[in-house]
C-alpha cells in the first residue's frame, strides 16, 4: 500500500478543515516572514496518486490523445518511432508533462516536433543545459519540447505552450538489438509506467526523482488515450509461429520471412499493459555471425554466437535457495496470485537435498526460520501455505529485504541462490545493483518480473548484477513453464569459462569486458571497435556439460552493409548501460562524465543528455501558462493499494502470537503483510532502525478465535442505509475493564453521529479482543467500509499501542 496523501477537494488540492485554515490565517497575520521560510512539509514523500477531474473548462487536463509507435525489425535488429499526439481543447495555454516507459535495451537516437506544418529536429545537449534552454523558451511564450530520462527504461516528456486548439505531434526514435532465448525472438513495447513505492521525502528530493510524483487513473479504468502499434518484421530467413498473447492482433505475411502485425480496433485503450511479441524462424533458427560498420573514422562490430544445445542434466550437487518475495500493496489482488502460482512450483520441485528459506517484504519483513531448512515435505508445504496466506499491503521497503536475505547464515561449500519475485515497483534500481554486485562471491540471484508492466530494468539489471537470469510471468499460467526454465539454468549451464580470442584482428573498446556463464539457450553477445582491416579470425571458447566448445568466425566474410548503422547506437548504448545501470552514480563523478560525452557524441537520450526542440516562433504573448500532468492508467491486474490507502508496517508480536500487517480483511483473513503465527515465521523485522521515526505495533491473529468472532459479529452490524457508500472508523480502548469508544470519524454519505451510535450497541462486543490483545492503556481500532444499505461489506482490524 502506498503513502497516503489526504483528502483531495474537487479543485484537486488537498481539503483543509476550516478550523486549520482560520489557525494558519492568524499564524500568517502573525509572523509572515517566518512562515514563508518554512519548508515543505519533511514527513511527505514522494508518492503517487489519484487524479481527481475537474470541471474547469478552461484547462484541458488530458492534452495527451494518442501514442502510437511503428516498429521495423531486420534480422536482429529493430527500429522503432513512437508518436504521441498532444492536443489542447481547452482555452488556456499548456504545458503537459507525460511520464512514459521505453525498453531497458533502447538507444533513443532522434527527436522531431511538428505543429501544423512546421518540424523542428531536436537537438541534443547537456541536461542541464537541455532543460534550461526549455524553460527560458516557455518562458518567452515559444513551444517547446524536452524529453528527458529518469531511468533506462522511464522517459518524461515536457511540451511547452500548447496553444487553445494546438495539435502537436512528437516523434522520437529508437533502436534495440532482438536477442532470441531457446530460439524464440521477443519484441517487448512498454505501455505504461506503474506506480513506484518510495520512502524519499518530497522536501529536498531532487528534480530527477520527481517523476515519481505521478496521477493514476484507478484500477479498471481505460487509459485517456488511444494506443496503436504496427511491426513490420523481415527476418531473412523463414519465419514460423508469429504470436501476441498480450494484445489481439491481425497477422499477415509478405512472404516466407516477412510479416506485418497489426493492432485489432478494439484494443485501442490496450495501452495499460506491455504489447509482447513473439515469433521463431524455420528449424528454430537464430540468426549469428559477425555484422560490421564503418562510419566518420569509426568502425563497429556485433558478435552473436549461438551456444551448443543444453546438455542432460547429469549429478547435480545440493543447492540453497533464499526465495524473496514481494507481498506489498502493488502486487494486491492478480499479481500476488501469480506470484503464489510461481512459488509453489517453484519450492514444491525442491529436491530432498536442498534447503531453502523464504523472505517475504513490504514496509518490512519476515523470514520463515533464521537457518535455511532442509526441503522435506513438511517444510515445503509449510513454506507454501505461508506464501498462500498473503493479501498484499503496505510499502515497498525492496533493499531492506534484500540486506536481509543476504546476510542470513549459510553453509560453507554448498552454492546459494536467491530468486526475487516482484512487480519491481521501486525507485532504488541502481542501489539494489550495487547491493548484489557486492555479493556476487556469495551467491547468483535471478529475479521474477511479476505483472502486466513490470519495471524491466530492476529486473534484467538484478539478474545481470547477479549473473542470473530475468523472467517476466505475466500470467497464472504461464508459472509452471518459467519455473522449469529456471531450473533448468540453475542445474545445467549451457557454457561456462567463456573467452574470445581476437587473433590478428584489432578490437579495442569490447562490451561486455568479460562473458558471463550462459546460462540460456541464448547467443552471446560482444559489441565492440575495430582498427584496420577487416581480417582474420575470432573464436570463441568454453566448456560444456560434454567438455570444451569453440566456433571461429573468418572476419573476411562478415556482412559490413550501411544497413548495419545502428551498430554505433547500439555500441554505445551498451557501453552507457555498463557504466550507468549497476552504479549510484554522482553527477560530477567520472563516469558521469563518460556517459554524458558518449551522449552527445552518439546522439543519445541518457542520464545526463537530453532532447530538446524549441520553435522559433513566440505564440504565447502574455506568458501565461497551465502545467497538467498526464495521469497513468494503473497496468493491467494491478489495484489501487498500488497508489494509495491506509499506510501499513510490519510488526514484531509476542512469542505466543502472530506478527504482521493489518490491511484489508478478505474472506476472514486479515489482508496486508504477512498475517502468519510463530510457529509459521520465526523472525519478523518490523522496522529499519535507521528510521527513527517508524513504530513497532502488536497485532491481531485473524485466526484467534477472539478475532474470529468479533470479525464474524462485526459482518452482521447493521448501519442506517445512505445515498452511497461509507467507511467509518472507531478506536476503542478498556477504561475500568470496560471499553471505550476513543474516537468515531465518518467518510462518505453515513453521518458519524448515525454511526456512533450503532458502534456504542456493540460496543461490549469488543472487550475480549481488548484484554488479550491490546497491551494495558492500548487501543483497538476497526475500520468499517458500509454499503449503501447499511450492510458491512468489510472490517479491518488493528490494535495499536496508547
Amino acid at each position: 500500500m502506498r503513502h497516503a496523501r489526504g483528502p483531495i477537494a474537487p479543485s484537486g488540492r488537498l481539503a483543509v478543515p476550516a478550523a486549520f485554515t482560520a489557525l494558519l490565517l492568524a499564524a500568517l497575520l502573525a509572523a509572515p516572514a517566518t512562515l514563508a521560510q518554512q519548508p515543505e512539509c519533511p514527513d511527505r514523500t514522494l508518492s503517487p496518486y489519484f487524479f481527481v477531474r475537474s470541471d474547469d473548462p478552461q484547462v484541458d487536463r488530458l492534452p495527451l490523445k494518442a501514442t502510437t509507435a511503428e516498429v521495423r525489425i531486420a534480422g536482429v535488429i529493430a527500429d522503432v518511432t513512437v508518436t504521441q499526439v498532444y492536443r489542447n481543447e481547452g482555452k488556456r495555454a499548456l504545458e503537459a508533462i507525460y511520464v512514459f516507459p521505453g525498453s531497458t535495451r533502447a538507444a533513443v537516437y532522434a527527436m522531431t516536433m511538428t505543429i501544423g506544418t512546421r518540424t523542428i529536429n531536436a537537438v541534443v545537449r547537456e541536461r542541464q543545459q537541455a532543460r534550461a534552454e526549455y524553460e527560458q523558451a516557455r518562458a518567452q511564450g515559444r513551444t517547446a519540447s524536452l524529453l528527458e530520462q529518469q531511468r533506462p527504461n522511464v522517459f518524461q516528456m515536457n511540451v511547452a505552450n500548447i496553444m487553445p486548439g494546438d495539435e502537436i505531434k512528437v516523434k522520437l526514435a529508437y533502436t534495440e538489438l532482438l536477442v532470441p532465448t531457446e530460439a524464440v525472438y521477443e519484441f517487448v513495447y512498454p505501455t505504461v509506467v506503474g506506480p513506484r513505492y518510495s520512502n524519499q521525502p518530497a522536501a529536498g528530493a531532487p528534480d530527477t526523482e520527481r517523476w515519481v510524483e505521478n496521477p493514476y487513473h484507478h484500477q479498471g479504468e481505460a487509459p485517456a488515450y488511444e494506443f496503436d502499434i504496427k511491426v513490420t518484421l523481415a527476418a531473412g530467413m523463414p519465419i514460423q509461429k508469429v504470436s501476441c498473447a498480450s494484445h489481439k492482433t491481425s497477422v499477415s505475411y509478405g512472404g516466407p520471412s516477412s510479416a506485418t502485425v497489426t493492432l485489432d480496433p478494439s484494443e485501442k485503450q490496450g495501452g495499460n499493459r506491455d504489447f509482447i511479441l513473439r515469433y521463431g524462424l524455420a528449424g528454430s533458427q537464430v540468426e549469428s555471425g559477425l555484422l560490421l560498420y564503418q562510419d566518420k573514422g569509426e568502425r563497429f562490430f556485433l558478435l552473436m554466437v549461438q551456444p551448443p544445445k543444453r546438455v542432460a542434466i547429469q549429478q547435480i550437487p545440493p543447492r540453497e535457495y533464499i526465495f524473496i518475495v514481494d507481498v506489498s500493496g502493488s502486487m494486491h489482488g492478480y499479481p500476488l496470485e501469480v506470484s503464489k502460482k510461481l512459488l509453489a512450483d517453484l519450492i514444491g520441485h525442491l529436491r530432498p537435498t536442498d534447503t531453502f528459506n523464504v523472505l517475504l517484504f513490504a514496509g518490512g519483513s519476515s523470514v520463515m526460520s533464521e537457518r535455511s531448512l532442509p526441503a522435506t515435505p513438511e517444510n515445503v508445504a509449510r513454506a507454501i501455505n505461508i506464501i498462500e496466506q498473503q493479501q498484499g499491503g503496505g510499502g515497498t521497503e525492496l533493499l531492506p529485504a534484500l540486506r536481509r536475505a543476504l546476510a542470513l547464515p549459510r553453509t560453507e561449500g554448498v552454492s546459494r541462490t536467491v530468486v526475487i519475485a516482484t512487480d519491481g515497483y521501486v525507485a532504488v534500481e541502481k542501489e539494489a545493483f550495487d547491493l548484489i554486485r557486492g555479493s556476487l562471491d556469495r551467491c547468483n540471484v535471478f529475479a521474477f518480473g511479476i505483472g502486466t508492466g513490470v519495471n524491466r530494468f530492476l529486473i534484467e539489471g538484478i539478474a545481470r548484477a547477479g549473473m542470473g537470469e530475468p523472467f517476466v510471468v505475466t500470467k497464472p499460467e504461464e508459472a509452471a513453464a518459467r519455473a522449469e526454465r529456471f531450473r533448468e539454468y540453475v542445474a545445467s549451464p549451457v557454457l561456462t569459462q567463456v573467452r574470445l580470442d581476437f587473433g590478428v584482428f584489432d578490437a579495442y573498446d569490447v562490451e561486455p569486458p568479460a562473458v558471463p556463464d550462459v546460462l540460456a539457450e541464448r547467443p552471446v553477445i560482444v559489441f565492440g571497435k575495430w582498427r584496420g582491416q577487416p581480417s582474420g579470425h575470432i573464436t570463441v571458447r568454453g566448456l560444456t556439460g560434454t567438455g570444451p566448445y569453440f566456433e571461429t568466425f573468418n572476419v573476411r566474410h562478415a556482412n559490413a552493409a550501411r544497413s548495419n548503422a545502428a551498430l554505433r547506437y547500439l555500441w554505445a548504448r551498451h557501453r552507457i548501460a555498463v557504466l550507468g545501470d549497476y552504479a549510484k552514480l554522482q553527477r560530477d563523478d567520472e563516469r558521469g562524465k563518460e556517459i554524458t560525452s558518449l551522449g552527445l557524441t552518439y546522439n543519445l537520450l541518457t542520464d545526463y543528455t537530453s532532447f530538446v526542440a524549441i520553435d522559433t516562433v513566440v505564440r504565447n504573448t502574455d506568458g501565461r501558462v497551465e502545467t497538467v500532468t498526464q495521469p497513468l492508467p494503473l497496468p493491467q491486474g494491478v489495484s489501487d493499494l498500488a497508489v494509495g490507502g491506509q499506510a501499513t508496517k510490519m510488526a514484531y508480536a509476542p512469542s505466543n502470537q502472530v506478527m504482521g500487517v493489518a490491511g484489508g480483511v478478505e474472506g476472514g483473513v486479515m489482508g496486508g503483510l504477512p498475517i502468519v503465527s510463530r510457529d509459521a515465521l520465526e523472525v519478523s523485522e518490523a522496522v529499519d532502525a535507521t528510521k527513527p521515526n517508524q513504530e513497532r505495533e502488536p497485532r491481531v491473529s485473524p485466526t484467534a478465535p477472539e478475532w474470529v468472532t468479533l470479525q464474524q459479529a462485526a459482518r452482521g452490524w447493521h448501519f442506517p442505509a445512505a445515498p452511497a457508500s461509507s467507511q467509518i472508523k472507531v478506536t476503542v480502548e478498556l477504561a475500568g475493564g470496560h471499553p471505550r469508544i476513543v474516537a468515531v470519524t465518518a467518510s462518505g454519505a453515513l453521518p458519524r453521529a448515525a454511526a456512533e451510535r450503532v458502534l456504542r450497541a456493540h460496543l461490549a462486543e469488543t472487550r475480549e479482543c481488548l484484554e488479550k490483545h491490546v497491551a494495558v492503556g492500548g487501543r483497538l481500532s476497526l475500520t468499517f467500509s458500509v454499503r449503501p444499505d447499511g450492510t458491512v461489506a468489510d472490517v479491518r482490524m488493528v490494535a495499536n499501542p496508547a
